[in-house]
């Protein structure tokens, strides 16, 4: 009988710890590979050997895991979002599904360009928002899209190869501030460090009518977000520039997908509605101005935030009465999903029984109002100062945050009740 062959094969690991790279550079480099000494071997399988046995028959002993837990660095683990901006290293221009798919073309050429509507652009970017899809510059996604910021971008245009920060402007032209709309993109290209010092974002509407915070779609660790984000960018503000897709089909301004603009019906909204037609309204409202009416952001199912925000669009296009009671009719639905008509010019302030109280939306990252102000001015006057080394102002800050959150916590509040951001009782605490 002929005795089996077997091969050695090193399970696949896309562990990051010192102790596996350490073990896959040693399988993949002859030249820095560690011959093991058979006496040292038998050692380690005879003290093995004994350790199990004074474990108990049937009890393993987990030389490894104790091994690969050592060699882990302390602190976060490597797909927690990092402090300030978030590190997204990306890929080159490649293939979709990567080096296993058809060779892209060569680096310095451009690929065709397809046509393609904003609202199919913002309907792409959601598909991975709702997969949460995880951030990995090495990996692929199963639509074949690189999971980096670029290759997020090149999925949302629906680009025919993965490109990356330095070549997505080819695709695009550049644009102003104000003419920025859902489906066009902010672009940080830095040549002097491209992989580690860019990144790209998806425009996903403004928050405000002064235009001073966007919706933001993008791709960083840990995973697809969509975050409510100052002007233009957290950090390197003045290097982002914004860009519009060369293939974008004209008339097709608004978020919602046209082949998709027929208006529900009246029964999909009002109070007990809870369905995908709520979040959408929601979102679209958010995107004409009507953010700030929403303290944790558009859902499915319907609020008195929605009907607030609704009958503000409404009062945007100078209706009055029955055509503006804030629920969405046919009119309404028709001016949101093709992106007409005016947009929210201001949120109207929400008292929640405290006078002068004008709601969580006024302070928020990237709010600039009149508000802020006062409510610096006052925390001032109450003794908390230090935190402001030039004074309140109108544009929301670090500073308010933490002398808001100081004079939580002298209230002895803890946890979520001092998060830093003034709700009704604290702003009737501070003005009392």
């Amino acid at each position: 009988m002929k005795s089996p062959v077997f091969e050695e094969i090193d399970p696949v690991s896309d562990c990051d710890c010192p102790g596996c790279a350490r073990g896959r550079g040693l399988s993949c480099s002859p030249a820095a590979r560690t011959p093991v000494r058979p006496a040292a071997a038998h050692r380690a399988l005879v003290v093995a050997a004994v350790t199990a046995v004074a474990l108990g028959a049937g009890q393993a002993v987990p030389a490894a895991a104790a091994t690969h837990t050592a060699d882990r660095p302390p602190g976060p683990s490597a797909d927690e979002p990092p402090a300030g901006e978030p590190e997204t290293p990306q890929g080159e221009v490649g293939a979709l599904f990567g080096p296993g798919g058809p060779e892209p073309a060569e680096a310095g050429e451009q690929a065709a360009i397809g046509a393609i509507t904003r609202s199919q652009i913002v309907g792409r970017a959601k598909k991975w928002l709702d997969a949460r899809v995880p951030y990995n510059m090495n990996r692929y996604w199963r639509d074949g899209y690189r999971q980096d910021c670029s290759g997020f971008v090149s999925m949302a245009w629906n680009l025919p190869r993965n490109e990356w920060t330095g070549s997505l402007g080819r695709y695009a032209v550049r644009i102003t501030r104000e003419q920025l709309q859902p489906g066009d993109i902010l672009l940080f290209h830095n040549p002097d460090n491209p992989q580690k010092g860019s990144h790209v974002v998806l425009f996903g509407g403004w928050t405000d009518h002064r235009h001073t915070s966007y919706i933001a779609y993008e791709q960083v660790p840990r995973h697809t977000r969509r975050k409510a984000t100052p002007y233009a960018y957290w950090t390197n503000s003045k290097r982002y520039v914004p860009y519009r897709y060369k293939g974008l089909t004209r008339g097709a301004a608004g978020p919602a997908a046209a082949s998709s603009a027929a208006y529900p019906g009246a029964a999909y909204f009002g109070p007990g509605a809870n369905n995908p037609h709520v979040t959408r309204l929601g979102r679209m409202l958010a995107a004409r101005g009507g953010a700030s009416y929403y303290a944790k952001g558009p859902g499915s199912r319907w609020s008195e935030a929605d009907r607030r925000a609704t009958q503000a669009f409404q009062r945007a296009q100078g209706w009055t009465g029955a055509a503006a009671d804030g629920l969405p009719g046919p009119g309404t639905w028709r001016l949101l999903v093709t992106g007409k008509g005016k947009d929210i010019r201001a949120a109207a302030p929400a008292s929640h029984g405290v006078p002068g109280y004008p709601g969580r939306g006024m302070f928020r990252p990237g709010a600039d109002n009149r508000y802020v102000t006062e409510l610096g001015r006052q925390l001032v006057k109450k003794g908390y100062g230090r935190f402001y080394p030039n004074g309140p102002g109108p544009r929301w800050s670090d500073a308010d945050r933490r002398a808001v959150e100081a004079f939580q916590r002298a209230q002895g509040w803890r946890g979520g009740a001092a998060d830093g951001r003034p709700g009704p009782e604290t702003w009737r605490r501070l003005f009392a």
